[in-house]
């Protein structure tokens, strides 16, 4: 019998949101995978836990993703767990999922902190649809292309960023997205946790005289579907109705179907649409 991988949530800030389930867990495998032994040897000692530890990181997680699945060939359990949060959520965890998943291996996650989810739900915007883009690319050209993909976003945006880049990211937002309303969210379930609701050019003017500091999570307004819908309509009232008939018709359209559609894009009835083709 081959063992299996448990992916284990752990505390983001506060040690008392650890589950038993997740102790318990990590006390009875055979190895934990640990994004920074380092770091996490500070919450097994706390829980007096004595599962010994190999490192899984960004640079090694290839290769020690397919050491991990030979030893639950083997019959031994593996737990997964990162820093802070949940493992998977913007971490390497994917690949050893995806590798587990193709040997056949059992995975099961063991839910609990999410800083993402933390911060959506104190934001006070949109919960029922919401994108997480996580730490936006450091590529300038990947970044930009991202940037102009969510200025179109009409869900709620999840974003995490160092201190050190912060203000930079709130230019670059403000430059593409607009003043949008932000949730800026900092030091989530600790001691100094702070939510600050503002938008964008306000998080921008708080922080000329402060100095950002701890990891934040960016929630962000999507845009609204009634400003979509105006612009659109604002787009179209621009073009001519001929070129707005050719656009649908040169689209496979027949010359009913795209009346039809010009009439509901400019917001008309398409009797109107049809007695200006007449009169033409």
């Amino acid at each position: 019998m081959s063992g299996m991988l448990y992916l284990c949530a752990t505390p983001i800030g506060n040690l008392g949101d650890m589950t038993p389930r997740a102790v318990e867990t990590l006390g009875s495998v055979d190895i934990i995978a640990a994004e920074d032994t380092r770091n996490s040897i500070k919450l097994l000692n706390h829980f007096q836990i004595k599962t010994s530890m190999t490192s899984y990181h960004e640079y090694n997680k290839v290769e020690k993703a397919d050491y991990l699945v030979e030893q639950m060939r083997q019959g031994k359990d593996v737990a997964l767990i990162t820093d802070a949060g949940t493992p998977g959520i913007s971490d390497p965890g994917e690949v050893l999922v995806a590798k587990c998943h193709e040997a056949g291996i059992r995975v099961t996650s063991l839910p609990g902190a999410a800083a993402c989810i933390t911060a959506l739900t104190l934001s006070g915007l949109g919960t029922r649809r919401f994108c997480f883009e996580a730490f936006l690319p450091s590529d300038k050209k990947e970044k930009a292309q991202i940037l102009e993909e969510l200025k179109e976003e009409s869900r709620t945006i999840i974003l995490y960023e160092a201190p050190h880049h912060l203000v930079r990211t709130l230019e670059e937002l403000l430059d593409t997205l607009g003043n949008r309303r932000l949730t800026l969210c900092r030091e989530l379930t600790k001691k100094f946790e702070t939510v600050v609701p503002t938008t964008v050019e306000g998080a921008l003017t708080m922080y000329e005289t402060e100095e950002p500091r701890g990891e934040y999570v960016l929630v962000v307004e999507g845009k609204s579907l009634a400003q979509k819908k105006e612009e659109r309509q604002a787009a179209w009232q621009s073009m001519g109705i001929e070129e707005h008939m050719a656009y649908y018709e040169k689209e496979g359209m027949d010359e009913k179907n795209a009346m039809k559609q010009v009439a509901k894009d400019r917001g008309v009835p398409k009797r109107e649409i049809y007695q200006y083709l007449l009169s033409k």
